[in-house]
């Protein structure tokens, strides 16, 4: 047996500071034995971690709602090699995705290919 939820969200725009008031409803299968309003409240916030730290950067950083990769596995390789990108940047430590991608196109490749775990000799690489 599921449960319906209902939450009000209330927002004050930083720039302007109007405030607005906003009422979601929600569904899920759990039930309320297995999740009590706390636990919903915390489920929906973990969504919008993913939104914002993911989402939020892949189409603000990579600007991928203009990406004109529209067929065949096209899309989907791309979205896997942004988020390949964006998850080696934070495990290495960036704090920002945007001037961390800045700073990596300046490094020579042997740098970001460390990143992957990539190590190349010079008897390796021909050189």
């Amino acid at each position: 047996m599921g449960q319906v939820f209902c939450l009000r969200r209330t927002t004050t725009a930083l720039a302007t500071g109007v405030t607005r008031t906003e009422t979601v409803y929600g569904i899920t299968s759990l039930p309320p034995a297995q999740a009590s309003p706390a636990r919903l409240l915390a489920l929906v916030r973990a969504h919008w971690t993913i939104e914002n730290r993911l989402h939020w950067v892949r189409d603000v950083t990579f600007d991928e709602d203009r990406s004109q990769i529209r067929r065949g596995a096209g899309p989907q390789v791309m979205a896997t090699v942004r988020n390949l990108a964006i998850s080696l940047l934070r495990l290495a430590g960036a704090p920002f995705i945007a001037p961390a991608l800045r700073q990596a196109a300046w490094q020579p490749p042997a740098l970001i290919l460390r990143l992957l775990g990539v190590e190349l000799r010079a008897a390796q690489a021909g050189l």
